[in-house]
């Protein structure tokens, strides 16, 4: 059976099964849509890939203190409550809130690997994972940050959820090129420039998706488009020009907040996605407890099935 490393970016996917899906209580009153959607997920993902290896990638710290420190803005408008010398509080709804714990145990139930990281997020771990795995690699995500991580070469690419699970796009090199007119070893220079208003990210003011991709066509990356603005022969008009000179400060640091990490130390061993669960007498529990016996029967026999 040939290896195969699926990265789940686990927020991501349960944030879309609890806005995405109706809600679902278990006997206590407690809504539990989150924890079935994304076993659901997890369950038609193995199916349909038959992964060797599988990682539920885990927001350790949603909003790192280091990015922060470069860009103040970063994911501001998520925060409800800020926390001295911990991760501030996100606004997440209530329901959903009270799910993670539940999902954290059902993932432990089953024996499927979550990793996290001080002081990063999952990104950063899906970034580490994906970089030299020597296996190919999946990352399902609704994150278009994730798409500097593609490269065809090392067998890496995206399982794009933004239009749902079930309507995935398998994003490689060819599908950035065609969607936004740059190579995938562009894009973080890309989204630098563009900006991103769900992450607080301003990017160059006046300069949008076809601006960018028109510079990033001819000087190929960020420190060549500073070059182009700097050199008075250069063909570069005088409203770009203006337009990166202006925006110097923040083009100083916010490469460093979109490049995702990818040399965190992390655990790289015992990733193999179990074909049973490990803790079946618990598990059983949680079923009960829950009501979860449906996406559990219908994972627990995608995993038994992944060597047939």
């Amino acid at each position: 059976m040939t290896e195969r490393l699926l990265l789940l970016d686990t927020a991501s996917l349960y944030f879309r099964a609890y806005f995405g899906s109706p809600e679902l209580l278990a006997p206590d009153g407690t809504n539990v849509n989150a924890v079935r959607g994304l076993l659901g997920y997890i369950a038609q993902l193995s199916d349909q890939y038959r992964p060797t290896h599988l990682v539920c990638c885990w927001d350790d710290d949603w909003r790192p203190q280091w990015r922060v420190d470069l860009i103040p803005t970063y994911k501001a408008h998520r925060v409800v409550e800020e926390v001295t010398g911990a991760p501030d509080v996100e606004e997440v709804p209530d329901p959903l809130e009270l799910q993670v714990p539940v999902i954290r145990e059902v993932l432990a139930a089953f024996g499927i690997p979550v990793i996290g990281a001080p002081g990063y997020e999952a990104d950063d771990v899906i970034g580490t994972l994906a970089t030299g795995a020597g296996m190919p690699v999946d990352v399902v995500t609704g994150d278009r940050d994730l798409f500097q991580l593609v490269d065809d070469a090392a067998g890496v690419r995206i399982l794009y959820v933004g239009k749902g699970v079930g309507r995935h796009e398998r994003v490689d090199e060819a599908w950035v090129l065609d969607k936004y007119g740059v190579r995938a070893d562009q894009y973080a220079d890309f989204a630098t420039l563009r900006g991103d208003a769900s992450d607080g990210l301003p990017g160059v003011k006046g300069v949008g998706e076809k601006t960018a991709a028109s510079m990033l066509q001819k000087y190929d990356d960020l420190a060549g488009i500073i070059a182009a603005v700097e050199d008075p022969a250069s063909d570069l008009g005088p409203g770009p020009r203006a337009k990166i000179r202006e925006a110097a400060d923040y083009l100083a640091v916010a490469p460093q907040v979109v490049a995702v990490a990818r040399d965190i130390d992390l655990p790289r061993e015992n990733l193999a996605l179990p074909r049973t669960p490990a803790d079946p007498e618990r598990l059983a529990e949680l079923v009960e407890r829950w009501s979860l016996s449906s996406p559990v029967e219908r994972l627990t026999g995608v995993l038994a099935g992944l060597d047939a």
